[in-house]
């Protein structure tokens, strides 16, 4: 892998292609409406329990809520009425996608970027960040640890918008990560899907990430407010543009990428707005492209090195307030795979879990080449905020596993075609949660005799014993493949999936 030489300024000259931004914009209108979505949230008129519990059998039915339906939700006061959407949005979350958290871990491969946004800590004009480009060797460096080491089989790699970061070194990255093998105790282990959250991207660069090898492609819209985001990113980079972002999603889905994840960074404006934006947004997708988002993702503002901006929002949101949205969006995108980060301290993640989310990362380190520095620990000018859940892998699997919940490595679905359309009609219909219940068992079996630790092997083992009596219960006729499967993984086989 080469690191180039570029002159930014040419290279950001030439980003933005309008023709791909108009092409989606019938009469020059875009689908979030500032206007109405703010005269929907000045009513204050708190909505009856019983509009509630028809909104909520919308959500139990699997059926994406409309702006209104979300709308009438978020003026929601009554605690009675607050606690049964929290009840109703862990069913979802079960009915979906059954009783499993799916871990990963982040992966940033660049800092250096050529937008000046005022809340991140890789701003162009923060002078004391220390920037780095991982070579080819660095990336298996830190691959070898992240999948050899911790165990992990996910990655999401993110890169700062940057000539350094372009397409061709974004795509040479994912290949590099996709050819490290790592012996472990019994087996191998590897990384078997790379998620990216990268710059927006033209429809030709989108099609060369999708041959690459992608998971899911991550952008996020940062905040859906127009005034706001013309405020946090000045006008003169390429972020500042607002629509070359909106439509993101639109452009990968015509490259042909099947999953696409949505998120805005809580904390910017008014968390109610936000929320109707990512909706309006998901609905979007639907209507045009027949799938909604993979994932969406609950960024909070959080400090960051040499940026005062982080500390004065006045849209800092609270942690009752952001309960609240991963319950509302469980409830309004109930087939969507919801993404709490490491930016949380553990006692919200525990929350949130009871609330919808699916996904969290774990073992986190966020400097550049951070992982295969034994010594490295957290240093603002490296990272692009600081972390607030530092605890391993090991440590949060025990966690789970001791309140029940199993731990999915899970990568069957997108390498069996389960993806797009097809999954989510899977997800829909309850049926996709089957085949997640059998590769996590899978999964996770194999993660238990290669990385756990003694403490948590045992605590993981009740975990396993209630899930295999369930399979046998409810799938009996699928039981006897995956109890030979499950026998020829403890024998030292990997990689076995329905």
């Amino acid at each position: 892998m080469l690191i180039k030489t570029f002159k930014p300024n040419d290279w950001v000259g030439q980003r933005i292609k309008p023709e791909q931004i108009h092409k989606y914009m019938p009469m020059a209108r875009d689908f979030v409406p500032q206007a109405e979505i703010s005269a929907k949230l000045s009513d204050s008129k708190e909505p009856g329990l019983k509009e509630v519990k028809d909104i909520l059998a919308k959500s139990l039915a699997i059926q994406t809520l409309t702006v209104d339906e979300t709308a009438t939700l978020l003026k929601v006061k009554a605690s009675q009425a607050w606690e049964l959407m929290q009840e109703t949005a862990l069913k979802v979350k079960k009915k979906v996608y059954d009783n499993r958290i799916v871990t990963f871990a982040p992966l940033y491969l660049g800092n250096h970027c050529v937008n000046d946004c005022l809340y991140c800590g890789f701003r162009s004009s923060n002078g004391e960040a220390k920037r780095q480009v991982l070579t080819s060797d660095q990336i298996q460096s830190e691959t070898k640890v992240l999948a050899g080491t911790i165990g992990h089989k996910r990655l999401i790699t993110v890169y700062g918008e940057h000539p350094l970061n372009d397409i061709n070194y974004i795509c040479d990255s994912i290949r590099t990560i996709y050819q490290v093998k790592e012996k472990t105790k019994k087996g191998f282990a590897q990384i078997r899907r790379v998620n990216v959250n990268a710059a927006p991207l033209s429809i030709e660069e989108l099609r060369l990430l999708k041959a690459a090898g992608i998971g899911t492609y991550q952008v996020f819209q940062e905040t859906y407010h127009k005034t706001t985001y013309k405020q946090v990113h000045p006008p003169q980079t390429i972020k500042g543009n607002y629509f070359w972002r909106l439509y993101s999603m639109h452009r990968a889905f015509e490259a042909g990428i099947d999953d696409v994840g949505l998120g805005v960074l809580f904390g910017l404006y008014d968390w109610r707005f936000e929320v109707m934006g990512l909706v309006a947004h998901n609905r979007e997708l639907e209507t045009v492209f027949g799938v909604g988002a993979h994932t969406i993702s609950f960024p909070r503002l959080e400090p960051a090195e040499n940026v005062p901006f982080t500390s004065n929002s006045k849209y800092k949101v609270s942690d009752e307030d952001f309960k609240k949205i991963i319950t509302v969006i469980r409830l309004a995108v109930p087939h969507t795979g919801m993404i709490i980060t490491c930016r949380e301290t553990p006692q919200i993640k525990r929350d949130s879990i009871a609330l919808g989310i699916t996904q969290t990362d774990a073992s986190t380190k966020i400097g550049i080449g951070s992982y295969s520095d034994r010594e490295f620990g957290q240093d603002g000018l490296k990272q692009q905020f600081i972390l607030a859940d530092t605890r391993s892998l090991d440590e949060m699997i025990r966690e789970f596993a001791h309140i029940g919940v199993i731990t999915s490595f899970c990568t069957a679905g997108y390498r069996c075609g389960r993806t797009g359309g097809c999954i989510m009609d899977l997800l829909k219909t309850g049926a996709e949660g089957k085949f997640c219940k059998l590769n996590a068992v899978l999964t996770f079996r194999e993660w238990l005799d290669d990385f756990a630790s003694p403490e948590t092997k045992q605590a993981a083992e009740k975990v396993i014993e209630q899930e295999i009596s369930e399979i046998k219960k409810i799938l009996p006729k699928t039981f006897p493949q995956f109890n030979e499967y499950y026998q020829r993984i403890k024998n030292g086989e990997r990689d076995l999936y329905f």
